[in-house]
């Protein structure tokens, strides 16, 4: 008897939470340009790990219109989950946007990056977008001539502080995220996450739907 209350204690105490993530790349913001398309992926720390859907995404080329000349609307999906035993390393997405320059080549238009949101609801996030300066006029001549325009060999830098104080940026753009978050199991390793939203009906079929797919990893 004491053996099987045993395994029923441990089959009820969890050895990993999980974050549900879905929503989208909702538009971005970037005035002087056309025909634009962003890609995103996520960073965390050594302690998560993806237990469904996607960790990086290109979206479709999406042009300015006359009604909103400096808007430009992807609605790129997001769809992932992550599992586990520390909080530290809370993932962040990372946003590149990208378009053709005066000689038709694709060019970074703007990189940024925000922690997906810690408690569960619905979220909107506006993420500020930067592009690296050349760090000379003549290194910004040269770079405008050949069409190689300064950009990171790797996006993810962006949410990392290595080496960043050395990099000289400029503000361009803004990019805006919507967020349906989903925890499981927080609370039972001691973390308490409030749900300040969840009493929202607009949020029932989202996250009742992200609820079904995390028991399938139970």
């Amino acid at each position: 008897m004491a053996t099987a209350t045993g395994k029923m204690a441990a089959a009820s105490s969890p050895s990993v939470f999980m974050v549900a993530v879905n929503g989208q790349i909702e538009s971005g913001q970037f005035p002087g340009f056309d025909d634009l398309y962003c890609k995103f992926c996520f960073v965390y720390g050594q302690d998560w790990v993806p237990a469904a859907g996607l960790e990086e995404g290109i979206s479709q080329i999406a042009s300015r219109s006359d009604v909103a000349p400096t808007s430009f609307v992807w609605n790129f999906p997001i769809d992932i989950t992550f599992k586990s035993t520390n909080p530290a390393g809370w993932p962040q997405i990372v946003v590149s946007v990208y378009g053709p320059d005066f000689f038709g080549s694709d060019v970074v238009r703007g990189y940024g990056a925000v922690h997906i949101p810690f408690t569960p609801g619905r979220h909107k996030r506006t993420i500020a977008m930067f592009v690296p300066e050349s760090t000379s006029k003549l290194q910004k001549f040269t770079s405008w001539f050949t069409g190689r325009r300064p950009e990171f060999t790797d996006p993810k830098v962006v949410a990392r502080g290595e080496g960043r104080e050395v990099t000289r940026v400029r503000s361009q753009g803004f990019v805006t995220i919507s967020f349906n978050i989903v925890t499981k199991d927080m609370k039972k390793l001691g973390y308490d996450v409030s749900p300040s939203d969840m009493q929202n009906p607009s949020l029932v079929p989202d996250t009742e739907r992200i609820r079904g797919r995390m028991e399938m990893f139970q």
